[in-house]
């Protein structure tokens, strides 16, 4: 992100932002609600154009959106809520994309899904579907979702993944798994990821690097150990919940 500007109205939503990812990196972004948060996300899956300023993925300005562009750069992005087709199988939501291109066999295709579903702990369940599965299990699929990679791209392509929320609502237990699979994940598809999130387990162990938002502007970055202990005003406030501090109710 190169100064870049995201408005709503008379009210820009990013102000002159500045942000650059490193190859592999896991990175978090940051803040109360209604800071941006999700508007980064949609700017990255290529939902939405900056108003101003350039926004490059993979050294590549980006200046039509997803659905305008033949060959959209591998971006994934994985839910809140796992977000599967209800009327289809495991096996049919991971291979998905693969399927609608038409370019591999239904063997090649099983192959494949089967890796993924192997990859974050899921087996004998491509058969089934959604609803035969728990929300922890759905939740897994949708990662295996994300896994799923198109043999045209290369060996050499390095996705994006985008993880929304992914530990809101869990219990702590469940919230250790996932945040150890978004590791896993992005490891295994060589990629590099954003995680969005309010819950610190989440943010400090499956990030490196932290990205505090509020009012427009990127406040704070930082390593993860940095994030534990700097004091800076506005992380400072965030870590321990205090009503106390710059970071105010957001005007409706």
């Amino acid at each position: 992100m190169r100064d870049l500007t995201m408005q709503w109205g008379q009210r820009p939503v990013l102000d002159r932002v500045n942000l650059q990812m490193q190859p592999g990196e896991r990175l978090a972004v940051v803040g109360p609600s209604g800071a941006g948060k999700s508007t980064v996300l949609r700017l990255l899956a290529g939902l939405q154009l900056p108003t101003q300023g350039e926004l490059c993925l993979f050294g590549k300005q980006q200046t039509y959106l997803r659905l305008d562009q033949t060959r959209p750069p591998d971006v994934r992005l994985v839910f809140q809520n796992p977000a599967l087709l209800a009327s289809l199988t495991v096996e049919q939501n991971v291979g998905f994309l693969l399927r609608e291109r038409g370019r591999m066999t239904a063997s090649e295709i099983r192959q494949r899904v089967e890796s993924c579903l192997e990859a974050v702990g899921l087996y004998d369940v491509a058969h089934l579907y959604p609803s035969e599965l728990s929300g922890g299990m759905q939740k897994r699929v949708s990662f295996a979702r994300a896994l799923v990679d198109d043999p045209e791209r290369g060996d050499q392509a390095m996705p994006l993944l985008l993880y929304d929320e992914p530990t809101a609502g869990l219990d702590p237990v469940a919230c250790t798994r996932i945040e150890d699979l978004i590791v896993k994940t992005t490891t295994v598809a060589r990629g590099c990821s954003v995680v969005v999130s309010h819950v610190r387990s989440t943010i400090e162990r499956s990030a490196e690097r932290v990205v505090m938002l509020y009012g427009g502007s990127f406040r704070w970055q930082g390593s993860v150990e940095e994030f534990r202990s700097t004091d800076n005003p506005y992380v400072e406030q965030f870590r321990t919940g205090s009503l106390r501090g710059p970071m105010q109710p957001m005007e409706s």
